[in-house]
């Protein structure tokens, strides 16, 4: 398939008062045309710098350090601002993570979604307007005439989650990155979200990628999973062999987090114990192992390389060495 973006070797930091703050230690991925990509990790993981960083959107104390970001063979490190503007919200569309905030409060929600379509798509305000509700109606917001001349707060949770997702696409862009979409929604709400999600991207061939900490939630809508900790990519895989032949014990730390529906007995969850490291000095090794059941001491030491796994399958564990202790994954096919 054709690559949409390639991001390779990147890494990003911020400088703070106490020093610099390697959020983003050299992720290297790709994104085909039409797929969707799912980036998993806690909180501090650097999924959405990562995100940040494609979009060139970080705060003054951040720079990008090192690596190339390639959107079309056009690399996004070396644009300038004004080239950047161009993409974003046109080619490049995100969800940010919270609805309730990533609205303007007192704007109407007609003359925000109409914004970036005048910009980009040269249509008069007419026209936009048009545009604007034909995208409320295609994310399932009915009256959108009416509900365009409401303010954010007339809106539910759900609701503004849907209205930023069809800001989002109202340029038709050939990439849409969702950073948490689901964040601060019921249960209910977040499945109609997902559902929403996938039908969109069948029915307008959008390029997905969808930032989250559960693996719940990518399982059904993305076809690929990147599993990011400590500002590195850790594994990559189909969603399949992620799920049921994952090979970092880390992944299996999520796993081992997500509840299981297929089963009537009521299972504690094992939390992963420990603490994220610390991204103002690193550790040499892998950033995992402190927390680690299966940790060697070459994992204290030296970060273990990507080891081939499969077909588009690979993991950052020293167990994949041909050498290592052989420790298979905890989950099978039928487990979760």
């Amino acid at each position: 398939m054709e690559k949409l973006l390639q991001v390779n070797d990147l890494k990003t930091s911020f400088f703070t008062h106490v020093g610099e703050v390697k959020a983003v230690r050299g992720v290297s991925f790709y994104l085909d045309k039409g797929e969707a990509l799912g980036i998993v990790g806690e909180s501090g993981s650097g999924k959405s710098i990562t995100m940040m960083s494609i979009m060139k959107l970080l705060s003054d104390n951040g720079k990008i350090i090192n690596g190339d970001i390639y959107f079309e063979g056009k690399n996004l490190v070396k644009a300038d601002e004004g080239e950047m503007e161009k993409i974003r919200g046109n080619d490049i569309s995100m969800i940010f993570q919270d609805p309730m905030t990533s609205l303007n409060p007192v704007l109407k929600i007609g003359d925000q979604i109409t914004e970036p379509i005048i910009k980009h798509k040269n249509m008069n305000k007419a026209e936009a307007y048009k545009r604007a509700a034909h995208m409320l109606s295609l994310v399932g917001i009915p009256s959108p005439e009416d509900r365009m001349k409401q303010y954010p707060h007339e809106f539910s949770g759900g609701m503004r989650q849907r209205v930023m997702i069809a800001m989002a696409l109202s340029c038709d862009p050939k990439l849409l990155i969702a950073d948490e979409p689901t964040t601060a929604l019921d249960v209910t709400i977040q499945a109609q979200i997902l559902e929403l999600m996938k039908e969109l991207r069948e029915k307008i061939n959008t390029s997905i990628i969808l930032i989250t900490h559960d693996l719940g939630v990518v399982a059904d809508v993305c076809s690929r999973i990147n599993v990011m900790y400590g500002g590195l990519l850790v594994e990559t895989a189909n969603t399949d062999d992620l799920f049921y032949d994952s090979r970092h014990p880390y992944t299996w730390g999520l796993l081992g987090s997500v509840p299981n529906p297929n089963t009537l007995i009521r299972e504690r969850l094992k939390p992963i114990e420990g603490q994220p490291p610390d991204l103002l000095n690193p550790p040499k090794g892998c950033p995992f192992a402190p927390r680690c059941e299966y940790t060697m001491k070459i994992c204290m030491t030296d970060r273990p390389p990507m080891f081939e796994i499969g077909e588009n399958h690979k993991a950052a564990c020293w167990l994949n060495h041909k050498d290592a202790p052989k420790v298979s994954s905890p989950f099978k096919r039928g487990d979760k």
